[in-house]
């Protein structure tokens, strides 16, 4: 993922003017554009936004988990939209239909080969900074998984096989195995 014109800034204007397809998201009026996920970063995806779905579904949870692509206006302004893998967002006046104004309660970023500076980096710090209060970064190809629980200030990593706590749901937590 690599930022189009460094010496131009863009607004949401821009990336919701893309074509059908296109995906790419903007951080602080840098447009990155995103590469076609994998197979494994699919299966991921699938059986982590399940066992959420399925958790909030069980306990007739007020929040709402949505998977990507959606549309993430971060800090609420034109210059950083993100689509995260994973959203949970507890707070349904930040949801409309064009996506989610301001900062999710969890989010969850696959990590790929092209996305690891963006996912380990970039979006660490703007999630930080925005007010998500738990960031997960699964990266299948090291089988680990690096919470940030930002309302207690602390990291934890996790091997696939051990059970993740979420830090918003109390007693919920995921084994995640390896997919493929």
């Amino acid at each position: 993922m690599e930022a189009l014109n460094k010496d131009f800034l863009y607004t949401t204007d821009y990336i919701e003017a893309l074509p059908e397809g296109e995906r790419a998201e903007l951080i602080d009026g840098r447009i990155y554009y995103m590469a076609s996920p994998t197979r494994t970063h699919q299966q991921t995806l699938g059986y982590l936004y399940n066992q959420i779905y399925n958790y909030i579904a069980e306990k007739k949870g007020k929040c709402e988990v949505n998977l990507a692509p959606f549309a993430v206006y971060l800090n609420n302004d034109n210059k950083t939209y993100v689509e995260p893998d994973i959203v949970v967002v507890c707070d349904p006046d930040k949801l409309d239909d064009k996506g989610c104004h301001g900062a999710p309660d969890w989010v969850i970023e696959i990590v790929s080969p092209a996305s690891k500076d963006m996912d380990y980096l970039r979006k660490l710090i703007k999630y930080s900074d925005a007010g998500v209060r738990e960031y997960w970064i699964v990266d299948t190809a090291k089988e680990c998984v690096i919470v940030y629980y930002f309302e207690r200030a602390t990291m934890e990593e996790y091997a696939f096989g051990e059970k993740i706590p979420s830090g918003i749901f109390a007693g919920f937590g995921i084994a995640l195995q390896k997919i493929i």
